[in-house]
């Protein structure tokens, strides 16, 4: 009998939303792709805020993997055993190993003359990079915004972080006050004094780098022969590194792999995720929620008008579905009907949404980042989470199809026949 109604009320539904009117099917799905769009878009985009500053840490600094040293520890020890097994593990694509020490650098002690004079001087972080390995892993060239690249033999020149810099810092000359120091009148060509554990060299500024990683542009950068050179280091115990995974789905083992042959002991091993602040976290969940409270709305504003349509549809067919069940056809039937156009609606505003975001928006977003102050904004759209607001939907747009047609059809048959 279930089954017959189905069929029945199947039949029904075609055919109501064959004689409908255009401009109202197109205009009630109109508002259903709208209504989806704003469901995913809305969230995602405030999501994609903190996601933005998660992946260029990951493109730009950390990899897939990141391996850094132990706490209390100067260097990661074994280093060259740990980089010759990354060889032989199976889903490495790239890695970069760096040296790393806390230095100063001082900009104006060519024109001070007077010994009272506060010497003009930033510190930092200096990294020791292989440029070649470095530019296969994070592309860090691209971020160049004065200047050229460091070079494997280069042993005068040295590249700036455009955090380091006065003229490009957002605090300007408050940044000291601010407990964010720079240096002033520092150019391409510029000469600035380094000092390392006593050490000290004089540099020619070659190129600055500029991104929204902190880790990136606060820091200066040397070849590796340079730096161990200039540092005088004895070992060449690295104290960081950077691992690409060929895949995303490969960084889980790649990580695993490593604490398996033993290099736990010697070094923190994490995923790139792993390593953020709890409060970058916590922000992501926090936005995902706000995301969701301000599409509800939209999802209660699509529910209402897919209730008020059914209703209107029903009212104005009231003597027409008075027959219906007076020659026979069961209110299951009727009211499947109206599911029925309800569940079209749905579909295919969802479907015409889903082709917007998937086939537009993403890429474009992901091709054309949004340029907030502190990240570079994408549209995060997960396929899970997108799959769970579409049933979210259609479920809501079927129960507000569903309830006009139950309120119209339990009325009186004749009642419905005369028009009472």
């Amino acid at each position: 009998m279930w089954k017959e109604t189905i069929q029945i009320g199947f039949l029904l539904g075609v055919r109501q939303i064959r004689h409908a009117s255009k401009w109202t099917t197109g205009l009630i799905i109109f508002i259903m792709m709208l209504t989806f769009l704003n469901l995913v878009a809305v969230s995602g985009i405030l999501v994609g805020l903190i996601e933005g500053s998660v992946k260029a840490y990951s493109d730009q600094f950390t990899g897939d993997v990141f391996v850094s040293t132990l706490a209390g520890k100067k260097y990661i020890e074994k280093s060259n055993d740990m980089l010759a097994t990354l060889d032989t593990i199976p889903g490495v694509a790239s890695y970069s190993a760096r040296y790393t020490e806390g230095s100063t650098i001082e900009a104006n002690y060519r024109i001070r003359r007077d010994p009272q004079q506060l010497r003009d001087t930033v510190g930092t972080n200096l990294a020791g990079i292989n440029p070649t390995s470095e530019e296969a892993l994070t592309h860090i060239s691209k971020y160049l915004i004065e200047g050229e690249y460091i070079l494997p033999d280069d042993t005068n020149y040295i590249v700036l972080g455009s955090m380091l810099l006065e003229q490009y810092s957002p605090l300007g000359a408050q940044g000291d006050d601010a407990g964010f120091p720079t240096v002033k009148d520092v150019h391409i060509g510029s000469r600035v004094r380094v000092t390392v554990n006593g050490a000290t060299k004089e540099y020619i500024v070659k190129g600055i780098l500029k991104t929204k990683v902190d880790e990136i542009s606060r820091r200066a950068f040397l070849p590796e022969k340079e730096f161990v050179r200039f540092t005088g280091r004895t070992n060449l115990n690295v104290n960081e590194v950077s691992i690409r995974a060929t895949t995303p789905a490969d960084a889980p083992k790649v990580k695993q792999a490593l604490l398996d042959s033993g290099i736990g002991t010697n070094a923190l091993v994490r995923l790139s995720r792993e390593g953020l602040p709890t409060f970058l976290l916590d922000m992501i969940k926090t936005f995902d929620l706000l995301g969701n409270g301000i599409s509800s709305v939209g999802l209660l504003v699509s529910s209402v008008t897919i209730f008020i349509v059914i209703f209107v549809n029903a009212i104005t067919r009231r003597k027409y579905i008075g027959i219906m069940k007076g020659i026979g056809i069961r209110a299951g039937a009727i009211e499947f009907s109206y599911v029925i156009q309800s569940l079209m609606y749905a579909v295919v505003g969802s479907g015409l949404a889903l082709i917007i975001i998937y086939g537009f928006l993403v890429p474009f977003f992901n091709a054309n980042p949004i340029n907030f102050p502190f990240s570079d904004g994408i549209l995060v759209a997960p396929l899970s989470s997108t799959m769970i607001k579409l049933a979210v939907l259609v479920i809501s747009t079927l129960i507000a199809g569903y309830i006009p047609a139950w309120m119209i059809i339990k009325k009186n048959t004749l009642d419905s026949i005369l028009g009472r």
